[in-house]
Parts: structure tokens; sequence; C-alpha cells
């Protein structure tokens, strides 16, 4: 199926970085298991990475990653409620409730079309999202589980052009959000994305993303990659209002299930 066609640790401690976010870490992990000692998933050593998953001897992986979006329970991947643990402004903690899931799809219309065109290499098996309010009710968060139809080799390859290009730092490549209708996400369209952050994972078949806006439907002039938004001193609407650590937060621990479920799929005997 190409990306085109319809068709699906510590609380307080950022996942290990992966993808765009440590390509130094990335080849100590490579080097883990050479010595025996990598796992799937990255939670523990984001290891097994450039075709490890698919080597001859290995019945799970990226294979057994890719199949999660219908085999795990969307609780598990999405849960009801997320606590985030010193995720807010400062170390707060923060709360998110689950209000709408979306049903799995594929990816035709569910990204603008530039941020579509970049995703392509690693096509859409299947995409997930689900939509969270924080304990105010004031900001809306969708969050996204890309599982892609790419091998380690093709995943690293995207990773690296986000980090070499700064693509999780364009506006025009931000992620749709999930407005359901009914919901305080209701009025949560492309005009209200007010902070977003991307994740290209190097060691499973997945892009993980989330965007924030507020809960009012109010439209946003600037919107603010989730990173800059939570610089110390960044006094842009987004960041004052802490969106930068919304949408950083609650993609860090979807994130973080997703791992922590992929070791547990993955290490099951064959």
């Amino acid at each position: 199926m190409s990306f085109g066609e319809p068709e699906g640790y510590g609380e307080s401690a950022r996942p290990r970085p992966l993808g765009r976010r440590g390509r130094a870490q990335a080849v100590a992990a490579a080097a883990c298991l050479v010595l025996g000692t990598g796992l799937i998933g990255g939670a523990v050593t984001g290891s097994r990475l450039a075709g490890g998953f698919d080597a001859p001897g290995v019945p799970h992986g990226f294979a057994a990653v890719r199949t999660m979006w219908h085999s795990v329970p969307v609780d598990q991947l999405f849960p009801p409620t997320v606590q985030g643990e010193g995720a807010g402004p400062g170390g707060a903690d923060r709360t998110w409730t689950r209000i709408a899931v979306a049903s799995d799809s594929g990816c035709s219309g569910a990204f603008d079309a530039l941020l579509r065109k970049v995703l392509a290499p690693v096509g859409c098996e299947r995409l997930l999202r689900a939509t969270y309010t924080d304990a105010t009710q004031s900001h809306v968060t969708t969050v996204g589980l890309l599982f892609t139809e790419a091998d380690a080799a093709a995943m690293t390859s995207l990773a690296r052009r986000f980090d070499d290009e700064r693509l999780d730092r364009r506006t025009d490549l931000m992620p749709l959000p999930y407005a359901a209708k009914g919901t305080a996400a209701a009025g949560f369209g492309a005009g209200q994305r007010a902070a977003w952050a991307i994740s290209v994972l190097t060691d499973a078949p997945a892009v993980v993303y989330a965007v924030t806006g507020w809960a009012d439907g109010r439209t946003v002039g600037t919107p603010q990659p989730a990173e800059d938004a939570m610089e110390s001193g960044a006094t842009t609407a987004p960041a004052q209002a802490g969106l930068g650590h919304e949408a950083r937060g609650l993609a860090d621990r979807v994130e973080r299930g997703l791992r922590k479920k992929a070791d547990s799929v993955t290490e099951q005997p064959s």
C-alpha cells in the first residue's frame, strides 16, 4: 500500500533520544546490538538499527510493531488518562484526559499536502489518532501514531532528513488536529494549531506527533514548534500558555507507551 492510498521509565524522564533527537546515541545503540544486549523499542537501549530487527533468525521486530495498530487495544496506545509528572512549565505536573479517538485509517486527508509528501518515502500502514484535553479544559491536543511500511534503513533516512533540514521546526509541516464533534476539540482546526512536535523513530516503523491549541477555538497567527515554545524566556502566546509543554509532554508519553508495549510484543515466543 502506498502512502497516498486510502485504506489506520520514569514518568518524569524523557524517552531516550532517537530519530532526530540523537544520532550519536543511535550509533552507540547499534554497537549494543553487536554485543548482544539490544532489545527492540529503544526504551532500554534504542538498539537494533540498520536492519537488525529484520535480520535472519529474528522473528519479531519491525514487522511485529507494524501490526500493533490492530493487535494492541486502543486504551494501551492512547490511555483514557495520561499522567505527566513534571511535564509542565517549571516541572509542574500535568494530567490529560482523552476526549476522542479517531477510527483507524489510512493517511489520505490526514496531513497537509507538504507534510504528506515528506512522509511518503516511509509509507502509511495505518494512522491512529486521539485528542486530549488538559485538567483545566483550556487546551486540546491531538496525538498521532503513524505506523509506516518502512524498514529500519528507510526510517533512519527519514529521521536524518528531519534532523538535517530541521523539518520538525517548519510551520508548513505541522500535523493536522483531530476535531471531534460534541467535544472540547470541536473547533480545533488547522487555523487553531499553536504548537506541535514530531518524532521519527529509527528503531520502530512509527512516527509520533502531537499538535496543540486552545479549546476556545481561537485562531493562532504564529504557531511555534514545541522545542522553541519550551525555551526559557520564550514570550510568544503558545509559550506563555505552556502549549509547547502540552505537545511535547503528550507525544513523549504516548511514545513511551508504544515502546513499552513493543518490548512485550517482540519478546513473545514465535
